[in-house]
């Protein structure tokens, strides 16, 4: 199989019309991806935005940049990538010498690249290195946090960004385990895991260890205060009319954004309610089922 055919199998980017619909893309126009993943949002937004839209891309995964680059190599110099994180976009666009854009967009769910393909242990499917870092510049590796933090400090990481009601036995397993062994892959964690709950509280519909490796994830890339950056610095960046749309996948973010947008004065929101995939989507990309869409417009 071709890297590109393999891509496009394991790859789709969710509610892709609604975000069309409100970021509402136009020729001439300026717009700002703050995750770029494999490219998916992107090439739609250069589509509606032909012939002269541009799209300023963030990420700091490497290899989806890398990927991304080849699928979107016939929009050339339209689009710009940066590698940062979507919290340093002012940063980003300060040196570039922009000031203001007609949109922009963050995605801040896990990407098909990391689940399937990047080897990094953010999936229990695979024995993989325990290591969860989005940009590998960083140090803090998800194996070195379950090695050196305390049983408590592991217990509200997994109950406060995964919502797991079994926090402490899990992390009382967790630090009794690695006295005998490191944990420093993924199926060694989830067998902890598994280990650390009775078989009668294990879920029916989600693996046992799945809210213990999201909330690793959070964790090892500071996403909630990456989120609580960008949505403070975003507004200063649009211009009048344009739109700042947030999809989220886990309660704390989807309040985080809500809270936001109705604390900014500048901002009027667009979606009282956020925007779900259709049933037809879920069916289709199943990873799509916690998407949620929100969306403010600069006044």
């Amino acid at each position: 199989m071709k890297p590109r055919q393999q891509e496009e199998t394991v790859h789709c980017s969710v509610l892709p019309e609604e975000v069309l619909h409100y970021l509402a893309p136009r020729p001439g126009g300026l717009y700002v991806d703050g995750t770029l993943g494999l490219g998916g949002h992107t090439e739609e937004i250069l589509r509606r935005s032909s012939p002269d839209g541009r799209v300023i891309a963030f990420e700091w995964d490497e290899e989806a940049i890398a990927r991304s680059r080849v699928r979107l190599q016939p929009f050339g110099n339209r689009l710009t990538i940066v590698r940062r994180n979507f919290a340093e976009i002012g940063a980003g666009l300060a040196e570039l010498g922009v000031e203001q854009v007609d949109g922009i967009l963050i995605d801040i769910g896990l990407s098909s690249l990391q689940l399937d393909l990047g080897g990094r242990g953010f999936s229990f499917k695979r024995d993989e290195p325990l290591d969860m870092r989005m940009d590998t510049r960083r140090e803090m590796t998800a194996a070195s946090l379950l090695a050196t933090c305390s049983e408590s400090e592991l217990a509200d990481i997994f109950f406060y960004y995964g919502d797991e009601k079994q926090a402490r036995p899990i992390a009382r397993e967790i630090v009794l385990s690695r006295f005998a062994e490191k944990i420093l892959t993924s199926g060694q964690l989830a067998a902890v895991v598994a280990r650390a709950i009775p078989r009668r509280f294990h879920p029916e519909k989600i693996h046992v260890a799945t809210k213990v490796f999201q909330a690793l994830r959070i964790a090892v890339n500071s996403e909630l205060e990456n989120l609580a950056r960008i949505l403070e610095d975003a507004p200063p960046l649009l211009r009048s009319g344009a739109r700042f749309c947030v999809i989220s996948f886990h309660s704390l973010e989807d309040r985080m954004v809500k809270r936001k947008f109705r604390e900014q004065a500048d901002m009027e929101i667009l979606t009282p309610k956020p925007i779900m995939p259709t049933a037809a989507e879920i069916a289709a990309n199943y990873r799509s089922r916690s998407a949620r869409l929100r969306v403010a417009v600069r006044k």
